[in-house]
């Protein structure tokens, strides 16, 4: 499905609109975008942020095996040093780090250069409460409850859509989330298939599909009309998101999270002008019987990364104008509990995936794991600010110049940006 394929279908609506010399405004905007298209060859920079709810283990995800004091401080759920041909223990990135055993599938991605990591990263702000830190990585304005917006949003907002892209921002979740707060138009899509909708300009949200949504689009006068028209193209329907056959031999988990990146691959490829992508995957709470290699904890990251190399392989050369970035609200504890778990802890890990990406490199400063080195005695401590990884991508590859607008109250600086872009 592409937009030759989408004028095609509308082909009868300009000629009837054709008439009175109107055209609706999303075909206006159609014609428009392929006019560009011939010039670029299609060609829109594009992320997608995924959140890793509940605070994953940063220590387990990417190991510091190279650290002595981390076996000290986890006895029965740390991961072996790399051993080679033995996928019980840590895969080896730069003779210090290592991914966990559960995240092989990313391992050729890194190889290749295309995943960079940034450890040691998270928000100021001590707080241990999910609730409140995942606002404030949502938000961007750590300690600040009163924020009314998210980052992303405020981000669409430092640069105008001239074309009014009902798809420029969706996110793949039941509900908005707080990153998407905002004036900016956005969407969040539970299900590509059930075409349940819920799209929102500040607070407000409209109940209904995409008839409402192009009503909201269109001159009253041509309401009627244009109704008719959008339910007969019916554009992103024409996808078929139960006929969809992913490329390049990716396959996907069949998992709700592993659904969610298949659609935002879905909707890159039908051309309907995704600038920013959000999903997100619980289950990072690991108070208890957390597991080392394998257990409750290895299961979820082969899920979270072999979801990844699928959206990855599946989107081919496209990732060239694409970066994956993954995010947690905080990370646990540098010791193990009582209940062979981690509780909250403050600086965790990074993601960001793209064939733009200065990869193969773990980035950030190392604090260390030995007890004075521990933030507050307990947890890893921070080095690289959240707000700067978000910053790099917004002015690098998004290609915003208002960065203080994006994180109000921050002194951000392309001076603070790590370079993995």
């Amino acid at each position: 499905m592409n937009r030759r394929f989408f004028l095609r279908s509308g082909g009868i609506a300009l000629a009837s609109f054709g008439a009175l010399n109107i055209t609706p405004s999303f075909l206006q905007r159609a014609l428009a975008e392929q006019m560009r298209d011939r010039i670029t060859g299609g060609r829109r920079k594009t992320l997608i942020a995924i959140f890793q709810r509940g605070a994953v283990d940063g220590l387990n995800m990417v190991v510091p095996y190279g650290d002595r004091a981390y076996y000290d401080l986890r006895p029965s759920i740390s991961i072996a040093k790399p051993v080679a041909g033995n996928a019980e223990t840590a895969i080896n990135l730069d003779g210090f780090f290592g991914l966990h055993p559960g995240l092989g599938s990313l391992k050729s991605l890194w190889d290749s250069k295309r995943l960079a990591i940034i450890h040691a990263s998270g928000s100021p702000d001590n707080t241990r409460s999910h609730f409140d830190a995942q606002d404030y990585m949502e938000s961007a304005t750590p300690g600040v409850k009163s924020t009314t917006d998210g980052w992303l949003n405020r981000y669409l907002q430092s640069k105008s859509d001239p074309e009014e892209r009902v798809f420029r921002a969706v996110s793949m979740t039941q509900t908005m989330p707080r990153v998407f707060h905002g004036k900016a138009p956005t969407l969040a899509i539970s299900n590509l298939a059930d075409f349940t909708i819920r799209a929102g300009r500040s607070s407000a949200s409209v109940q209904g599909g995409f008839e409402q949504i192009y009503d909201q689009t269109v001159n009253d006068s041509l309401g009627g009309t244009g109704k008719d028209t959008f339910e007969a193209i019916n554009y992103l329907k024409k996808v078929n998101p139960a006929q969809y056959q992913p490329e390049n031999g990716a396959q996907y988990p069949r998992t709700p999270f592993g659904n969610r990146l298949l659609q935002i691959a879905q909707l890159i490829k039908a051309g309907v002008g995704l600038e920013v992508a959000f999903a997100d995957i619980g289950g990072w709470d690991t108070h208890v019987n957390e597991g080392g290699a394998r257990g409750q904890l290895g299961n979820l990251l082969q899920q979270f990364g072999n979801s990844i190399a699928a959206l990855y392989a599946d989107l081919g050369n496209r990732m060239d104008d694409v970066v994956i970035l993954t995010m947690s609200e905080f990370g646990r504890t540098a010791r193990e509990n009582g209940n062979r778990g981690t509780d909250h802890g403050h600086a965790n890990g990074m993601f960001v995936l793209g064939n733009a990406v200065r990869g193969g490199k773990v980035y950030g400063q190392w604090p260390g794991l030995k007890s004075d080195q521990l933030h507050e005695g307990r947890d890893l401590a921070l080095t690289t600010d959240f707000r700067d990884v978000f910053g790099e991508i917004a002015v690098k590859h998004l290609g915003t110049s208002r960065l203080q607008s994006v994180f109000p109250g921050y002194a951000a600086s392309e001076t603070k940006f790590k370079g993995f872009l």
